[in-house]
C-alpha cells in the first residue's frame, strides 16, 4: 500500500517502494516543488512543470510535415522549415511584440505543448538521451501519476481548497494519464442481428474488465475526496507556522493555543490548526465528524481496490529468486514455534506477544512474514511438474493440505492479515514495491497508482480533521 512509505498521522501514499524518496511513515509529500510529474525518479511507489519542448513540426491535414514529398519520399521543407528545426532544439523564434499579449491560442498552444512533451516522456521511457534504457509504459505512467500527485497535492498540508491552477493541472493531466484507458478493451463474442432474423455471433471489442470496474469506482472517489477539501472555503478554524508562536502570532491567539495542544508527535514542518478560545461551534464540529468518517470511508476503499490490483499482478521472478531458503531463519523462532504449535494457532495473541513498538518494526515484520509465506509454498510446489512462479496459486490448490510447508504457509497468510489489519498505515511491503516495478500492465499500473495517491490522499485529509478536532477540544478543556 500506497511510499514504499509508511503512514502516519500526517502523512502520504507510500511506497517507494515504488521508490522510497519520502519518509515511509509520512504520507504527506511535502518536497515536491522540483519535481517533474513526470520524471525519471520516481517517488517511493507510496507517490515542475518541466520547460516547454517542442518535438514535432506542424502537421497538414493530410499527415504530413510541412513542405510536399519528394519523389523519394522524404520531406523537402520549405522557407519556413527552419522555425520548427529551431523549435526542436529549444530556439523559438521570438514573436513580434505586437503578438506578446495572451489570447486563447497561446493558452492552446502551451496545452499542446505540455501534451507533447508528457507523451514524449511516456514513449521514451523517461530515457531522455534516447538511447532506449528506459522503463516500461507501465512504470513510466506510475511515476507520473505518482509524481503528478507530489506536485499538486505535496505541499498541501491544510484542511482548505486546492488552488484553482493546482486542480487545473490535476484535472487536465490525469485526464491525459487516463486517455490510455480508453484504448485498453478486450474482445468477447456478441450476438448480432441480421435484417433477416439470423443471429450471427461477432467479436466485439469492449473496456477491459478490471478497468471497467474499477476506473469509474476510483473517479468517484477522486471526487468526492475533492469535495471535502472544497467544503472547508470557510472555516472557523485556522493555521500558523510553528516559527510564528509567539504571543503576536496570526490572530494572536495562535501562542496561547500551541502550549495546550503541543503533539507528542508533531513535525516541525507541519502548520499548527488554531481556533478561537471556547473552541468552534456545534455545527462546525460535527461537519469536521462527518468529513472525516467520510474520508475514513474512502480511504478503506482505496485500500481494498490497490490490495486486489496489487494481487492481481504477477510475482516478479526477480522476487521469488531472493527468497530465503529457510522460513523458519527468516521468521525467528520464537514466531516460528508459535505456528508449529499443536494448539489452534492464533495470530492476535502472537502479535501481543511480539510487542511491536512502531510501524517501522510492523513493516519489517510483515516483510519477514511474506517472505517466508512464499518460501514454504515454493517448498510444498517443488514436487509439482509446473515450474512458472505465476501459476502459484494453480499450484497451491493442488497441493496436499497436509504438507507441513502448506500449513505453514496458510498460518503464515494468516498472521499476515492479522498484522496489516492492526497496522492499516502500513506502506506497501517489498513484494508489492517489486510488483509495481516489474509489472508490465499499463491498465494494472495507472489502476495501482490513482488507487494508491487517492488512498494517501485520504489519510492526510483524515489526520488533519484529527488535528483539528485535538486542537477544538483543547481550547474547550483550557476553559473547564
Amino acid at each position: 500500500m500506497v511510499d514504499s512509505s509508511n503512514f502516519d498521522e500526517n502523512s502520504d501514499v507510500g511506497y517507494q517502494p515504488s521508490h522510497s524518496s519520502v519518509d515511509q511513515n509520512d504520507h504527506s509529500l511535502t518536497e515536491t516543488a522540483s519535481y517533474s510529474p513526470i520524471s525519471g525518479d520516481s517517488l517511493a511507489y507510496f507517490r515542475s512543470n518541466s520547460e516547454v519542448s517542442n518535438f514535432s513540426e506542424p502537421i497538414d491535414d493530410n499527415g504530413y510535415a510541412s513542405g510536399e514529398a519528394s519523389p523519394s519520399g522524404w520531406n523537402i521543407a520549405k522557407h519556413g522549415g527552419s522555425q520548427g528545426s529551431l523549435s526542436r532544439l529549444g530556439m523559438k523564434q521570438r514573436r513580434d511584440s505586437s503578438d506578446d499579449k495572451p489570447d486563447v491560442l497561446d493558452l492552446l498552444e502551451l496545452e499542446l505543448e505540455m501534451m507533447k512533451e508528457r507523451f514524449s516522456k511516456i514513449l521514451l521511457g523517461e530515457d531522455m538521451s534516447g538511447g532506449g534504457k528506459g522503463v516500461c509504459t507501465a512504470v513510466t505512467i506510475s511515476n507520473s501519476i505518482t509524481n503528478l500527485y507530489a506536485t499538486v497535492f505535496g505541499q498541501n498540508l491544510k484542511l482548505e481548497p486546492l488552488k484553482p491552477e493546482k486542480k487545473a493541472m490535476w484535472n487536465r493531466e490525469m485526464n491525459c494519464l487516463l486517455s490510455v484507458c480508453d484504448y485498453i478493451v478486450e474482445v468477447a463474442p456478441t450476438a448480432q442481428y441480421l435484417d433477416d432474423g439470423t443471429v450471427v455471433e461477432m467479436m466485439t471489442s469492449r473496456p477491459r474488465s478490471d478497468i471497467y470496474i474499477n476506473l469509474p469506482a476510483i473517479q468517484k472517489l477522486e471526487a468526492m475526496l475533492l469535495e471535502i477539501l472544497e467544503s472547508f472555503d470557510d472555516t472557523e478554524f485556522w493555521y500558523v507556522e510553528q516559527g510564528s508562536m509567539s504571543e503576536n502570532s496570526t490572530r494572536s491567539r495562535g501562542g496561547s493555543f500551541r502550549k495546550v495542544a503541543q503533539r507528542k508527535d508533531e513535525k516541525w514542518w507541519l502548520p499548527v490548526p488554531c481556533v478561537h478560545p471556547g473552541g468552534m461551534s456545534i455545527d462546525s464540529r460535527k461537519h469536521l465528524i462527518e468529513k472525516r468518517d467520510c474520508a475514513n470511508q474512502i480511504h478503506k476503499a482505496s485500500m481494498a481496490i490497490n490490495s486486489s490490483i496489487l494481487a492481481e499482478m504477477d510475482i516478479p521472478e526477480t522476487y521469488m529468486a531472493n527468497l530465503p531458503k529457510s522460513g523458519r531463519a527468516c521468521l525467528g523462532d520464537t514466531i516460528y514455534r508459535s505456528m508449529c504449535a499443536t494448539e489452534k494457532f492464533s495470530p492476535d495473541n502472537l502479535l501481543e506477544s511480539l510487542k511491536i513498538s512502531s510501524e517501522h518494526e510492523a513493516l519489517e515484520l510483515a516483510d519477514r512474514v511474506e517472505s517466508s509465506m512464499y518460501t514454504w509454498r515454493r517448498k510444498a510446489c517443488l514436487s509439482h511438474s509446473k515450474s512458472s512462479w505465476n501459476k502459484v496459486k494453480d499450484i497451491m490448490a493442488d497441493t496436499d493440505r497436509n504438507d507441513k510447508n502448506y500449513v505453514l504457509a496458510e498460518k503464515a497468510e494468516t498472521f499476515l492479515v492479522c498484522l496489516k489489519q492492526r497496522y492499516p498505515e502500513l506502506s506497501q511491503t517489498s513484494l508489492d514495491t517489486c510488483k509495481i516495478q516489474y509489472n508490465r500492465d499499463v491498465g494494472k499500473a495507472i489502476l495501482e497508482s490513482y488507487s494508491r495517491v487517492l488512498e494517501s490522499l485520504a489519510f492526510n485529509i483524515v489526520s488533519w480533521i484529527e488535528d483539528v478536532l485535538y486542537a477544538d477540544k483543547s481550547m474547550r478543556n483550557q476553559d473547564v
